[in-house]
């Protein structure tokens, strides 16, 4: 298996020792994202719907870096410090994923880097 490192200015730089994404064929594992702003490397603000909203869209970007498609997500995982948000995601991650639905744990945790309101990692997998 070759193992390939992916790296987009589309996304935000790791804020850590590690890689936005690694792709092992056939699968593609991506790092958590959290709404920071490519450009700026800071949140993109404190309200939810933004974070949440950015964060998707460096999640995506890096997908589409390792050529990719939304299509091929097989499993998301997503960290909130508030489960209150739980809805409010829904509305939001079904935006992105309204007919391809891949497997989906959100769970709410304490703190998350840079004080984020949520982190969503995802895996890919090939299909052709």
């Amino acid at each position: 298996m070759t193992c390939k490192v992916i790296q987009t200015d589309r996304a935000p730089k790791a804020i850590g020792p590690y890689s936005q994404a690694i792709a092992a064929a056939p699968l593609l594992f991506v790092s958590g994202q959290l709404g920071i702003q490519p450009e700026t490397g800071e949140l993109i603000g404190a309200e939810f719907g933004l974070q949440a909203r950015q964060a998707l869209e460096n999640l995506l970007q890096i997908v589409k870096a390792a050529e990719y498609d939304l299509k091929e997500i097989v499993a998301v995982d997503v960290f909130v410090t508030d489960l209150n948000n739980f809805a409010a995601f829904n509305e939001i991650y079904a935006e992105y994923f309204s007919v391809h639905r891949p497997a989906r744990a959100v769970v709410e945790v304490r703190r998350l880097p840079k004080d984020a309101v949520i982190e969503i990692k995802c895996v890919a997998c090939r299909t052709t």
